[in-house]
């Protein structure tokens, strides 16, 4: 399996006061900080490194996290620096410590996937990217994917149309060259690389057929907590489309 990248660097504006303290992933869920459940369902999932792209109060989720030995996997950083990068500039950051295809996940999302199912698309589908994706027709955030055939046709984060029926379901899978055309240091989203590989017909689609959970936001954050406290165990949630 390869390398996962956690993207933990976002300032959390809608979790404050909380979050002015804390960076998100250290956020209480379950008893424990958030990080903690992340690294243990991803050491589940056969994943043996993590590196943590972090910026906003940084030393909180090292000091807690440590070298994720005792998660089941072994963790490393890579850190802003003095301004934040978005998430695709702080992932090219990381490219020296990830391999030459790696998955990536948001630091406030759990994602109830197999994510070996996941991998071996990947390496079926023989393109630059893969994005996980789950048919949403508008009714927990706005759609904005165009999935056909196993490939997204479009990715519009930003001003998507009505007509589309998928989200971005919050994990990819990307071979680093995608991120070598970016300049380094360079502040830049995530959703400009997605766009970029759909356009040019290189980005694969794994639909999932159960919605991610987040602790984004307060009403995330409580449905997170219900789930994990609960013991609910993860059960996969692909299907192959």
């Amino acid at each position: 399996m390869p390398a996962v990248a956690i993207l933990a660097g976002g300032l959390a504006t809608r979790l404050r006061p909380v979050t002015l303290t804390i960076p998100k992933s250290m956020v209480e869920v379950a008893g424990e900080p958030f990080i903690a459940h992340q690294l243990r369902f991803l050491s589940r999932g056969g994943i043996r490194m993590v590196v943590i792209c972090a910026g906003h109060l940084s030393s909180r989720i090292e000091d807690f996290v440590d070298d994720g030995r005792r998660f089941g996997c072994v963790v490393r950083y890579s850190i802003d620096g003095e301004r934040p990068l978005g998430t695709g500039g702080a992932l090219r950051k990381a490219l020296p410590l990830l391999g030459p295809h790696f998955m990536v996940m948001y630091g406030d999302s759990y994602l109830p996937i197999d994510l070996r199912r996941v991998h071996v698309a990947f390496r079926n589908a023989g393109l630059d990217g893969l994005m996980t994706v789950f048919r949403n027709e508008g009714r927990f955030d706005t759609s904005n994917v165009d999935f056909a055939d196993g490939r997204i046709m479009r990715y519009d984060k930003r001003t998507p149309p009505p007509d589309m029926k998928y989200i971005d379901y919050g994990l990819g899978v990307l071979r680093r060259n995608c991120l070598l055309e970016f300049d380094l240091d360079q502040p830049f989203d995530l959703a400009e690389v997605y766009s970029r590989l759909a356009a040019r017909g290189m980005l694969a689609g794994y639909e999932v057929d159960r919605r991610f959970l987040e602790i984004g936001s307060p009403a995330g954050l409580a449905e997170t907590r219900a789930f994990l406290t609960g013991g609910a165990q993860d059960r996969g949630g692909c299907k192959e489309k």
